[in-house]
């Protein structure tokens, strides 16, 4: 994803020359063909994370179009204090993005996982927040970003496999089975494609479940989210992330302030440090949330 996002990005750089990158750092050999364009337009802030927001800050209120890429605990943690009083007080025009979702840095410890980055940036008014899916949405995410109001932030993961879903803007296409079924599966971000898994091994033992991949998940549409629960029994939400403040809890929310009729299951990582080191793969079978983990989570809470 972050490939797709220097590409697009120097695209739109092309086009548009107040459009400006500043990272903390960090990004080497992604940021080198931006910087290599337009080096005026590239800033190094250096391991200085609130200085970072400060100088992106600076730039958007002389009118520039400010992208700030980080490792995601570095960016939303680290710099929350400048991103509240800085961007999100004043709505400026100040695009975050932020490498690492969930345990994409498994290997680097608890440090660096992107467990409650969601949370954290959904508490703070003015802020969109988007979660791409793979490298197509990720490339729209960061050309619709800019005309958003006020601050984005856009959660970046390993890319997940492409597929032709025909997304437009907010919203994924939801994948669905031939035959009508009451269990849908709704998620966002790359851990997608263990939900897709999950559906394959599900619809192999005769039990059909859909699939709805969300990515902008503020504001989200919350009449289209009821729309759709209102066609099932049961939502399984699947996210790499804390099961508090993320999908589950918007999907909660809304159930609750819509009144929808309709079970939800959060599967997520509760409420506890992970303390495990391991590779993304190896941490989403601890914590049950890869193809095989869905899978049975599924049948054993649905009694199928």
């Amino acid at each position: 994803m972050k490939k797709a996002f220097i590409k697009q990005l120097i695209e739109m750089a092309k086009k548009d020359k107040d459009i400006y990158l500043i990272v903390g750092d960090l990004g080497f050999n992604l940021v080198e063909p931006f910087k290599k364009e337009f080096p005026d337009r590239f800033i190094n802030a250096g391991i200085a994370e609130q200085n970072m927001i400060g100088v992106a800050a600076g730039l958007a209120l002389s009118g520039k179009k400010v992208f700030v890429y980080s490792i995601i605990p570095f960016l939303t943690m680290r710099a929350f204090e400048q991103i509240r009083n800085d961007l999100c007080y004043q709505e400026l025009n100040v695009v975050l993005v932020g490498y690492g979702a969930g345990f994409t840095y498994g290997t680097a410890g608890s440090s660096h996982h992107a467990l409650c980055d969601i949370s954290i940036m959904r508490s703070l008014p003015n802020m969109t927040i988007l979660s791409p899916y793979d490298n197509n949405e990720t490339k729209m995410c960061i050309t619709e970003s800019i005309n958003e109001k006020g601050p984005v932030y856009i959660r970046l993961g390993k890319a997940g496999e492409e597929i032709d879903n025909g997304a437009f803007y907010g919203i994924s296409k939801f994948i669905t089975p031939d035959e009508k079924c009451d269990v849908l599966i709704l998620t966002t971000g790359q851990i997608a494609d263990e939900c897709l898994d999950a559906q394959i091994a599900l619809n192999s033992m005769q039990i059909n479940i859909a699939v709805g991949i969300i990515h902008k998940l503020k504001p989200i549409d919350k009449q289209f989210i009821k729309d759709v629960l209102s066609k099932y029994k049961y939502v399984i939400v699947v996210e790499e992330h804390s099961i508090i403040g993320g999908l589950g809890t918007i999907v909660s929310e809304i159930i609750s302030e819509k009144k929808i009729n309709i079970k939800l299951i959060k599967l997520g990582i509760d409420d506890k440090f992970v303390h495990e080191v391991g590779s993304q793969e190896y941490l989403r079978d601890k914590y049950g949330i890869n193809g095989e983990g869905i899978t049975d989570r599924i049948v054993v809470e649905l009694k199928l």
